[in-house]
């Protein structure tokens, strides 16, 4: 069988076609048999993260010096040149260490698919070599350029279209993850493949990336603490468009075909 490597140079040349609705049945489905277990996972884990955060910044700061004024001075139009920076780094270095625990979220996707058991432990999955340097690099790259536009353009008042250039970065980004732990592609490879998938057909990725993202955020509009059951609708939408471009051969458990992957050092 082609390398992901081949697939996508395939691509280049010849394009691939892709069947909405086969498509978002198979994301629907697959969405189905996650939501409720995912869910409990990011309720659980929100939970732990919020308090240690709180904790953290009262420990630090103290309670008294957490107001609205201390919350507004973080605005990017309120901060110096170096604080920007600062705070353009660490949103995303955060970012990147988070992404391996986002990642598990495919591997407990693509687990469903084949009716393999899954637990919380699988969200850990990424979390390991060779997967968590390229997990992170993938995710650091795209989100430092990304924040690094919309804090630039915040701080200068314009406002809004920062964020709609984290949005459009997001968009070509969409295959980025799953090229790197079902594709067993490098960071940059990953980063390349999903910009030569997204612009190779552009609408109809954009199709399934707002399909995605609206349909992540059913749960807020319907009951705000709902979001935690529908956010990973986004991942189902991702891991059903990879298994239709690329098929279910590049789905096995990346962790035990390490040793034939493309990954090189």
């Amino acid at each position: 069988m082609k390398s992901t490597l081949s697939r996508i140079e395939d691509i280049k040349r010849n394009g691939y076609s892709l069947d909405f609705s086969t498509v978002f049945n198979h994301a629907f489905e697959n969405y189905k048999k996650i939501a409720l277990y995912s869910g409990l996972i990011i309720l659980v884990f929100s939970i732990l993260f919020g308090m240690a955060f709180m904790a953290g910044l009262v420990t630090y700061l103290g309670i008294e010096n957490i107001s609205k004024d201390f919350i507004e001075r973080f605005d990017p139009q309120n901060l110096t040149y170096v604080e920007l920076l600062s705070s353009t780094a660490a949103i995303s270095l955060i970012t990147a260490l988070v992404a391996p625990f986002g990642a598990g979220f495919l591997k407990m996707a693509d687990s469903a698919d084949q009716d393999i058991t899954f637990n919380v432990s699988t969200i850990f999955t990424y979390y390991k070599a060779p997967y968590f340097a390229q997990i992170f690099i993938a995710s650091f790259i795209p989100t430092l350029i990304g924040t690094s536009i919309a804090n630039f353009l915040d701080s200068i008042g314009v406002l809004l279209v920062g964020n709609l250039i984290s949005f459009i970065i997001s968009y070509f980004m969409f295959l980025t993850i799953p090229l790197v732990i079902f594709g067993n592609l490098r960071a940059l490879d990953a980063i390349k493949g999903s910009l030569a998938i997204v612009t190779k057909d552009p609408i109809t990725i954009f199709a399934f990336f707002i399909v995605g993202f609206f349909g992540s955020m059913v749960g807020f509009f319907a009951c705000c603490i709902g979001v935690i059951f529908t956010a990973v609708f986004n991942t189902s939408v991702a891991y059903a468009v990879y298994f239709a471009i690329f098929g279910v051969e590049n789905t096995k458990d990346p962790i035990d075909s390490i040793g034939e992957s493309d990954f090189k050092y």
